[in-house]
């Protein structure tokens, strides 16, 4: 009966959970300032998503808060070529950038990557395969080169040569300030085996930190695979770099994601979509979920 209960609470996230927890990051994508006026909450991150070749990382990094949320997304390369290195001029100048930030900066590519919405998917929306250029192992080779290349050093020759893949032709500054996301759905879109967040993971080695989108549309959240997620990854932290609600005005929503970060201490940061004023994501026009939000959410952060 004890493990029962144990497994309904942790799939539950609207049970009363008074288990403590350490303060959690809070972000926005959206405008910080606003937010704050509509919900108090001062944004440690602000989410940004640029395209793949996009380098004026000095001006994005400037207008992302103390701690930056850099997403990439990729429709002009695949991930065969990323993985064999025909991005790394791209990539050695967002490692020579991070340098020069010289402060901690999340670092999120090919978020969703398992969502067929993304060119680098490996299914369509048929779920069908889009071939070996957009493989699920090409993009596990992709992303920890990806990985290799931000946090930069004098090995990441050595481990790119034990991956199987060739040399980044410059040398790559140290950038310790890097929290490399990796960023899957939960569940594939399509939902086919071969599309699971699993089928892309690259390995503990080339992840600084596991994040899951949730977002609470036609009534629903899949909340069994956050947590299915979370405990796949247990020596990982975790984060929901986006969350949201969609179109709807549902405090319940807002109730459980505060439930499920205390009851799983390993989340480190949550990043609201808000989108821009008037979007169906915004909570200036969510009166309800904008109240349960101040009330439960904002006194999770930590500052």
């Amino acid at each position: 009966m004890l493990a029962l209960a144990l497994a309904a609470l942790a799939l539950a996230p609207t049970a009363a959970v008074r288990a403590a927890v350490p303060g959690v990051e809070l972000g926005v994508l959206g405008d910080p300032g606003r937010f704050e006026g509509l919900t108090g909450q001062h944004s440690a991150t602000r989410l940004l998503i640029a395209a793949w070749g996009q380098s004026n990382f000095e001006q994005l990094f400037g207008m992302m808060g103390k701690q930056p949320m850099l997403g990439i997304n990729a429709t002009s390369i695949t991930p065969a070529q990323i993985a064999n290195g025909s991005g790394d001029g791209y990539l050695i100048a967002l490692n020579q950038a991070i340098a020069r930030f010289a402060a901690p900066v999340y670092i999120r590519p090919l978020g969703e990557m398992n969502g067929h919405w993304n060119a680098y998917c490996a299914y369509d929306t048929d779920g069908r395969p889009r071939g070996p250029e957009y493989s699920t192992a090409a993009f596990r080779k992709a992303f920890a080169r990806i990985y290799l290349a931000v946090h930069g050093g004098p090995a990441v020759n050595a481990a790119l040569q034990r991956l199987g893949l060739p040399p980044i032709a410059a040398s790559l500054a140290v950038n310790p300030n890097a929290t490399v996301i990796w960023n899957p759905q939960g569940y594939g879109s399509p939902d086919v085996p071969g599309n699971s967040a699993q089928a892309y993971y690259p390995g503990d080695a080339y992840v600084d930190l596991v994040g899951d989108d949730l977002y609470y549309i036609n009534g629903k959240a899949e909340w069994a695979a956050a947590d299915a997620l979370y405990r796949a990854h247990s020596g990982k932290p975790f984060a929901f770099p986006e969350w949201g609600l969609w179109g709807l005005d549902a405090p319940s929503f807002v109730a459980d994601m505060a439930s499920f970060v205390r009851a799983h201490p390993r989340t480190r940061l949550i990043v609201y979509y808000n989108g821009h004023p008037g979007s169906i994501f915004d909570l200036g026009s969510k009166p309800a979920a904008r109240a349960a939000y101040r009330r439960l959410i904002v006194p999770l952060g930590s500052g």
